[in-house]
């Protein structure tokens, strides 16, 4: 919906915006010097988990790793905090306190903030960070011969509705919230040390969604292999079960269109490709060369990263899934 409104106003010419919404990228890139840029972008959302503590370490994660997928360092942030009137003042004072901690992790300084009244508690940041301007991980520079490397499990979309539901066993709760209170600093750090053409995170369109806009804005295309893909402890079972987050359902009327699958896929893993994930993992496209080594030092650092697939040459489908 946004994205067709902006489609529809005067775009400003601006030569220092460096990355802006046109490629649907995952964060704003203004140069300010030579060798310095700004990294910018804003995100918050209504609660997934029921602890205070927890939904505010969320937050910060899924916010802060916008820029993480710029290939960006995070260093200020600003709080975004929609409160009930007669809201339970501790129930506050614990959602910032997450958020802070998660700040604090990442090295990144909340300088202020803004708070209105509101019936349904929301709560996320604006981050800014710093980039070498000639070090971008736009979504634009994945190129033919790259393989695919993803740095988290999915599920976290359809675990959050069974336990919005009542329904989510205590295993599956706690492996989704460690996987969206998991910075995606350590992977980011790892990946810029190899050749890596291109970033982006997996978040609220799921997998396809953002490999699509990956795909259209390198002009490549893209094969995916389900089976490589780690899935979080009871993802499957929360879509038998039909705990489908109206967000997945969205991401498939738009997005599958330009998805083939060769038949094998289970109607359950083809859901989970669309799943809308929070706080989600990194989609990088890197060297075949540097592949593997990747993917080692990942593992080697406790990052559940797996190669998923490999990018090829522009063509159609879009997105095969095999």
């Amino acid at each position: 919906m946004l994205d067709s409104v902006l489609g529809k106003l005067a775009r400003q010419h601006d030569p220092n915006v460096l990355v802006g919404f046109d490629t649907a990228d995952d964060a704003g890139v203004y140069l300010v010097a030579p060798n310095l840029a700004l990294v910018q972008t804003v995100d918050f959302f209504t609660p997934i988990v029921d602890d205070p503590y927890t939904f505010g370490q969320i937050a910060a994660t899924n916010a802060l790793s916008d820029v993480y997928a710029m290939g960006g360092k995070p260093v200020s942030a600003l709080a975004m905090v929609c409160f009930p009137e007669k809201g339970d003042i501790d129930v506050l004072e614990r959602i910032l306190s997450g958020g802070l901690s998660k700040m604090i992790e990442a090295g990144c300084t909340v300088v202020g903030g803004h708070s209105i009244r509101d019936p349904e508690i929301k709560f996320g940041y604006a981050v800014t960070g710093t980039i070498d301007p000639n070090r971008i991980m736009a979504n634009s520079g994945a190129k033919a011969g790259d393989c695919l490397v993803l740095s988290k499990a999915l599920g976290t979309g359809v675990i959050s509705t069974a336990i919005k539901k009542g329904k989510a066993a205590p295993e599956w709760i706690t492996a989704a919230s460690v996987s969206m209170t998991t910075l995606n600093k350590t992977a980011a750090e790892i990946a810029l040390k190899y050749d890596v053409h291109g970033i982006t995170d997996v978040t609220g369109f799921g997998l396809i969604g953002h490999a699509r806009e990956l795909a259209l804005a390198s002009k490549v295309r893209l094969e995916i292999a389900a089976r490589e893909i780690r899935i979080l402890p009871g993802a499957l079972e929360s879509i038998r079960a039909g705990h489908i987050p109206g967000g997945l359902k969205a991401n498939r009327e738009f997005a599958e269109c330009v998805v083939q699958s060769d038949g094998s896929i289970s109607d359950e893993v083809w859901n989970l490709l669309f799943d809308p994930q929070t706080a989600g993992g990194l989609l990088i496209s890197v060297d075949e060369g540097d592949c593997e080594k990747l993917v080692e030092e990942l593992r080697a650092a406790k990052v559940p990263a797996s190669r998923i697939g490999r990018v090829l040459p522009d063509g159609k489908p879009l997105i095969r899934v095999v």
